[in-house]
């Protein structure tokens, strides 16, 4: 199957969508299905750690923007402690992937936050799932902020953990922020190109001038309107070379004849695995007009600027994500360290703690702490 195909860039049909708004919190639950095993309490998608404790926070970002975020300490801490700033993926919230990477590492003996980015889950913003380049990068700024003025946090061992879309933000932030001493990744994806390029870069000029065009189009209907549609991020087109977008993320439920990569998003994010009602990923799609900031601005463009900090870039073998940590680790060989996990698939490093590298991310983290 066509590559394109397989990852929905190719749509049956361009019907305009009208916005739905994003169910209320528990409104699938009955759709979801049975929690899965490890599963934890208030909707979280892992359980817990005995020896770590959750505390639910609020802080602010430089643009006013309250975020929400979950700050997971060891609780047999003592003393000042290292610290991790940790989101993604990209539509998804803190009680999903970042969670889970957040639990693990206070196990650990950090101090982790896991937070929703500006405009999703129960973070601020009045537009409800929008992304930002420039905002979103900023979040992990404003997390440095919060985690170095806690008192039992050394300002000086601050890092970042980014996971599948909030990576590319991770790394920009790190290579403009200083504090972040340290950032790693898992199953990365550069949004900026992913928007404006598509997968792999096969969007031709003719084709990244249509979906501009039909951006433009899409903000004169959301402002006759006064709101804003949800349709595809990831801008499709259909058979006869028209843009295409849908007004969902993922299908209500999985045709028989799915691609696989459709098909593994949908085993995360639509069932009980790794379903949440704040996501994105799992209920709707983001507003429509989000990819034009992404068109405006690309994301790491200073990233030689991260040495002599060091990032460590993990994906696995058989990600279709793959080609993003592979480009980013050529383009600063000096800073960037690239691990593929062999047999892995871009989902797998969501929530598959025996798959996840976790024990080099911590052996990563506690050098470059130090």
């Amino acid at each position: 199957m066509e590559r394109r195909k397989a990852l929905g860039l190719i749509a049956a049909t361009g019907a305009a969508a009208t916005f739905t708004a994003t169910p209320a919190f528990g409104a699938e639950t009955a759709r979801a299905g049975a929690a899965g095993e490890g599963r934890g309490k208030g909707g979280y998608t892992f359980a817990l750690d005995k020896n770590v404790k959750r505390t639910s926070v609020r802080f602010t970002n430089r643009y006013g923007i309250e975020l929400a975020g979950d700050l997971y300490v060891p609780r047999n801490a003592r003393g000042k402690l290292p610290a991790l700033a940790v989101s993604g993926p990209f539509g998804a919230v803190k009680e999903q992937v970042s969670g889970l990477y957040a639990n693990e590492f206070a196990r650990r003996g950090y101090v982790t936050l896991a937070f929703d980015p500006s405009f999703t889950g129960e973070s601020g913003g009045k537009v409800r799932d929008v992304g930002s380049p420039d905002i979103n990068t900023e979040d992990w700024s404003a997390a440095v902020d919060f985690l170095g003025l806690r008192k039992f946090v050394d300002r000086k061992r601050i890092g970042a953990q980014g996971i599948c879309g909030l990576s590319g933000m991770a790394l920009t932030a790190a290579a403009a922020d200083s504090r972040i001493r340290a950032v790693a990744t898992a199953a990365m994806y550069d949004m900026s190109r992913a928007m404006s390029r598509g997968y792999q870069d096969y969007y031709t000029r003719e084709q990244r001038q249509k979906i501009v065009d039909h951006l433009g189009r899409q903000r004169w209907i959301d402002a006759e309107n006064g709101t804003y549609a949800r349709l595809s991020a990831e801008i499709p087109f259909d058979e006869n070379g028209n843009v295409a977008p849908s007004d969902r993320g993922l299908p209500e439920t999985l045709p028989a004849d799915a691609d696989p990569i459709t098909a593994m998003f949908f085993d995360y994010y639509r069932t009980g695995r790794g379903y949440h009602p704040r996501s994105v990923n799992s209920t709707t799609a983001w507003t429509g007009t989000t990819p034009m900031s992404f068109f405006g601005y690309r994301q790491m463009t200073n990233i030689d600027l991260l040495a002599p900090r060091r990032a460590l870039l993990v994906t696995g073998s058989e990600a279709h994500s793959r080609y993003y940590s592979e480009d980013v680790q050529k383009t600063a060989p000096e800073a960037v360290d690239l691990l593929v996990v062999p047999g892995a698939d871009h989902v797998d490093l969501y929530d598959r703690k025996d798959v996840i590298p976790f024990d080099r991310l911590d052996a990563f983290f506690t050098k470059n702490l130090a």
